[in-house]
């Protein structure tokens, strides 16, 4: 085991980088918790007893150190958006940060596909943080309950219900805010920034490629959860087209959001 745990633990590294990305929407602080999940893993590696798969037993180790980073922090706003894009319009430096990656880098593109997984990451900071975790390693990361117990140990039953009850949350707000949805949704940043960054895409075609217009005119609420769910799992929010140009705009909503909470007490 000692022998091919590197290997191991690299071909586990992308999706355990992505997945703590999504929690804490910090690329400095996900590195550190991957790197320290390395070195905890290596140093008790003689305790794993193989009652679960290693990649179960690593992203346990990594959710306990996301858990204790996160813990003292306190919940998003389901507004978040909505205070960020007032940030940015406020912030005379961040559209030409933003159009130089997009006119410069490799991963400066902008697709809708992708500002969709960007928006999710930030709205579900929202959620309580045992159901933002089960939600995750459900929905996008596709374990079973029985190991998402594990992880969180917890009993099966209440990880069906951090799953339902995040489920039901994300749906609710999603209804609520999303433009692209609900022709009565508050959120239009979606449209705005593919008018700025890519103003020749369509927005509604991009959105026919991934099935969100049929459902959306289905009024079907739980298929467009799981195709937002689709769209996640679709993409490394560190190697896909668009990586360099998010990450700068999630760099932005967490500086944004950590001055917020501050002032809020």
């Amino acid at each position: 085991m000692q022998e091919n745990f590197t290997e191991e633990f690299e071909s586990i590294r992308p999706s355990l980088r992505s997945y703590i990305l999504r929690m804490t929407a910090s690329a400095a602080d996900t590195d550190d918790i991957v790197q320290e999940t390395w070195y905890k893993a290596r140093r008790n590696l003689d305790s794993f007893q193989g009652q679960s798969s290693l990649k179960t037993w690593i992203f346990a180790i990594a959710s306990n150190l996301a858990k204790d980073h996160l813990r003292q922090k306190k919940r998003w706003p389901e507004n978040v958006t909505d205070i960020c894009k007032e940030a940015a319009l406020a912030n005379p430096t961040f559209f030409g940060e933003a159009m130089q990656i997009r006119m410069t880098s490799p991963q400066g593109n902008f697709e809708i596909k992708e500002h969709i997984a960007f928006c999710f990451t930030c709205i579900s900071k929202s959620l309580p943080l045992e159901q933002h975790i089960v939600l995750l390693l459900k929905e996008v990361y596709e374990f079973k309950v029985k190991e998402i117990s594990t992880i969180m140990e917890q009993s099966e039953a209440m990880v069906k219900y951090y799953l339902h009850t995040a489920r039901q949350k994300m749906i609710e707000v999603f209804d609520r805010r999303c433009a692209l949805i609900n022709k009565e949704g508050i959120c239009h940043q979606c449209t705005e920034l593919n008018g700025i960054f890519n103003p020749k895409q369509n927005v509604q075609e991009e959105l026919a490629k991934i099935d969100l217009s049929r459902a959306a005119e289905s009024g079907d609420k739980e298929r467009l959860l799981d195709l937002r769910m689709d769209v996640l799992r679709g993409i490394d929010p560190f190697e896909s087209g668009a990586a360099e140009l998010q990450l700068h705009h999630i760099e932005h909503n967490r500086k944004v959001m950590e001055g917020y909470l501050e002032k809020e007490g």
